[in-house]
């Protein structure tokens, strides 16, 4: 790998800035509580290990090179996140004072896999990102890539992590609230839905993040 520094403050700042993975695991966050943001936020960083895979082995070149493989998994992404929309306005809970249970941890974990598989934004982003930094001198350049992209899974989850645990927090204190509640919903509906307009639109040179 060359600039390895250069490559390691490039990656945190990327990623650090705020983006949909981020938006999709504070709203889960705020909605389910710390321990599902979080493991929403696993969810999406085994996505993230996926790609790199695929990247590893030059699959990811493939898929950017056909439009259809492109369109296939845009559209993909955009359905489920629509689905996720579609599945939290038809939730009955608020016509009472008892909250409606939160979803299980396991459905949680494979919403925010599912969330990040079918990006091809981020498909893009390592075949973009991380070439720049392979030192072909020194061989072995699907190893460097694994390598990179195992760094940025990692630099995402602990960002995704302290989204996660911040938003819980915030959520605690806005569930105890009532007009909150009878709200919530509705807000995490709408966001999902524009996630998935977001992914249905998305180009090449949109924010994967």
């Amino acid at each position: 790998m060359s600039n390895p520094w250069l490559f390691l403050l490039a990656a945190t700042t990327l990623i650090a800035i705020p983006g949909p993975n981020h938006l999709y695991i504070v709203t889960r966050s705020i909605a389910d509580g710390r321990r599902a943001g979080v493991v929403s936020a696993l969810g999406v960083e085994c996505a993230t290990l996926v790609h790199v895979a695929l990247a590893a082995a030059g699959l990811s070149a493939l898929i950017a090179a056909s439009a259809t493989a492109f369109s296939v998994l845009r559209y993909a992404g955009a359905a489920y996140l629509l689905y996720l929309a579609v599945r939290t306005l038809r939730s009955r809970d608020e016509l009472s004072e008892v909250r409606v249970a939160p979803a299980s941890l396991r459905r949680v974990f494979l919403d925010g896999l599912l969330v990040n598989l079918f990006k091809p934004k981020v498909v893009l982003f390592f075949l973009a990102f991380l070439p720049q930094f392979v030192d072909r001198a020194a061989g072995a350049v699907p190893l460097q890539i694994a390598v990179m992209g195992l760094t940025v899974g990692a630099i995402g989850l602990l960002s995704d992590t302290v989204y996660a645990v911040a938003a819980g927090s915030i959520g605690s204190w806005l569930r105890a609230r009532p007009v909150f509640r009878r709200r919530q919903r509705y807000a995490t509906g709408l966001i999902y839905l524009g996630l998935g307009a977001a992914a249905a639109l998305a180009t090449p040179s949109t924010r994967t993040r």
